[in-house]
């Protein structure tokens, strides 16, 4: 079973260090007169070894400590303080149990296992179980740290904190022993990818819960969690079990990894994937008309034909965001604690929403759609690059682009100056005003940004991969920047003004560049 681990893991490797060669190759000014033969390179490949090990202690790290601090430490400090510990504990938990339903490890339909057990042959079982207990492992190196720091300042025992990444991993087995055992029944494989609707339902009254008891002050306390902890320990130690005697790996996985569920290595497969995921989203209506006329009438037929694939996720975000708000005026509602936190917070709090604006925006979907059900194709005709033709389809995509992100952002900019209002309310009537339009100023903000970087930077080819390295900085570079406003408290006043400013400011120059620049960058990668 070692060596099937180290087999694959020289495998991802592998397939790793081509993709950061290949990236350093689409670097701006220096990309294009770099050799194909850095792919033969020793040094290069030493270079791109050690980078892809960082990646991997990082991947083990960031994402564990990023998990920790934004679902659990960032929230704490809405409830009431002396009640740290339980919170935290409950909040861990039950997102712990949600998440083992959404995230297996186990199966999630990826390249890697694709090219191991497919197409070089390599026996299921031990390729499955060596890669598992290697990403369970990871999982409590990951989480050990940061349940133990921040488990024990919130008043957690340390017993606690040490046990708490074991609950995430039996967690986890409990769930893959039952696909298992299912499969096995049934002969179908469930894809993590896929949740059925009775999974979503489970995932999201568990969050409900996480967040939901600590406003209603019955958290899961450590002693509930012991008992917790013993029953998965028990049914966990049989899913182990289970899932190490399991023998039908090979025939659960050629169920899991058809061409539907996963990109193959023919780039022309991947976009025929995708394509037919989202054929049944396309309205193909005869009837569907425009009273507009030229390009935005083109462009007004688009919108209406994929009305679900453009406004569906938009909507979704929106009803959950209104249940967030209506959960959270309920619990200030009855908690006295709470309502005056949730007041000083809201004072200092606005730097947060700009991360939180930046995850809910859609303009990397939006923009994905454009380009493969209308741009892949249509510019392979050289009149689709004139100026004209770029501008003016620009503008019409820039407003519906803006009209999808407004949907959950006018819930959020209306939800916040009510907050402030029902947890006492402020002196300054200003910060009502600022509260909703700075939220406005962000969600046009990331609007234009994306759609920008979309006309700059067209990351696509017309297999609908990836192909600008460049495009991929900067969006690296928007995350990283919009999490740092996590780490902020500002007055609300002064800092929702700054935002206003800059969101205007930054939108007159965005679209100064893409009316000088657009129509050289907006063509078809190699």
């Amino acid at each position: 079973m070692f060596k099937s681990f180290i087999l694959s893991y020289k495998l991802r490797n592998t397939y790793r260090v081509n993709s950061i060669i290949y990236s350093i190759k689409q670097l701006p000014l220096i990309g294009k007169h770099l050799p194909t033969s850095l792919y033969s390179s020793k040094g290069l490949k030493v270079l791109g070894n050690i980078i892809s090990t960082l990646l991997e202690i990082i991947n083990i790290f960031l994402g564990k400590a990023l998990y920790v601090l934004l679902m659990i430490v960032a929230i704490l400090g809405m409830y009431e303080q002396g009640n740290s510990a339980n919170n935290f504990i409950n909040i861990f938990v039950l997102l712990s149990i949600a998440g083992g339903l959404l995230n297996t490890y186990m199966f999630n339909p990826t390249k890697d296992k694709y090219y191991a057990m497919i197409l070089m042959n390599m026996n299921a079982k031990k390729y499955t179980l060596s890669n598992y207990y290697y990403s369970m492992i990871k999982v409590i190196i990951g989480f050990l740290p940061f349940t133990l720091i921040f488990g024990i300042y919130s008043g957690l025992l340390p017993i606690t904190c040490i046990l708490m990444p074991f609950f995430v991993i039996f967690i986890k087995t409990i769930y893959n022993a039952y696909i298992l055992y299912y499969f096995n029944k049934n002969k179908k494989i469930k894809n993590e990818n896929v949740p059925t609707k009775g999974i979503w339902i489970l995932i999201a009254i568990f969050v409900i819960l996480a967040y939901g008891l600590p406003a209603l002050n019955i958290p899961i306390t450590e002693g509930v969690f012991y008992i917790l902890f013993s029953i998965s320990l028990i049914f966990g130690t049989i899913a182990f079990w289970y899932v190490s005697k399991f023998k039908d790996y090979k025939k659960a996985y050629k169920s899991l990894l058809t061409q539907e569920n996963v990109y193959m290595v023919q780039n022309q497969t991947k976009g025929d994937a995708i394509q037919r995921t989202t054929l049944n989203q396309i309205e193909l209506d005869n009837k569907t008309s425009s009273n507009k006329k030229g390009f935005a009438y083109f462009h007004d037929l688009f919108v209406k034909r994929h009305k679900k694939i453009l406004m569906k996720s938009a909507k979704k975000t929106a009803i959950i965001t209104f249940l967030i708000f209506l959960g959270i005026i309920v619990g200030v509602e009855i908690n006295s604690d709470m309502r005056t936190r949730t007041n000083e917070l809201l004072m200092t709090m606005l730097p947060w929403f700009v991360f939180v604006m930046y995850i809910i925006n859609r303009g990397t979907v939006v923009t994905q759609a454009m380009f493969m059900n209308c741009d892949h194709s249509m510019l392979t005709y050289r009149f689709y690059k004139t100026p004209k033709v770029i501008l003016a389809l620009f503008k019409e995509r820039l407003k519906t682009l803006i009209k999808i992100n407004l949907i959950p952002a006018i819930v959020i900019s209306i939800g916040l100056p009510l907050l402030l209002y029902l947890t006492g309310g402020t002196n300054n009537y200003l910060n009502y005003v600022v509260l909703f339009t700075s939220i406005i100023a962000m969600s046009i903000f990331f609007s234009i940004h994306y759609l920008v970087m979309y006309y700059l930077l067209q990351p696509y080819n017309v297999n609908i991969e990836m192909k600008s390295s460049t495009y991929a900085v900067v969006q690296w570079i928007t995350y990283i920047v919009c999490y740092m406003f996590l780490q902020m408290r500002l007055p609300t006043m002064y800092f929702g003004i700054a935002t206003i400013v800059f969101c205007v400011l930054y939108c007159i120059i965005a679209l100064i560049l893409v009316y000088k620049y657009a129509p050289k960058t907006f063509k078809l990668r190699i």
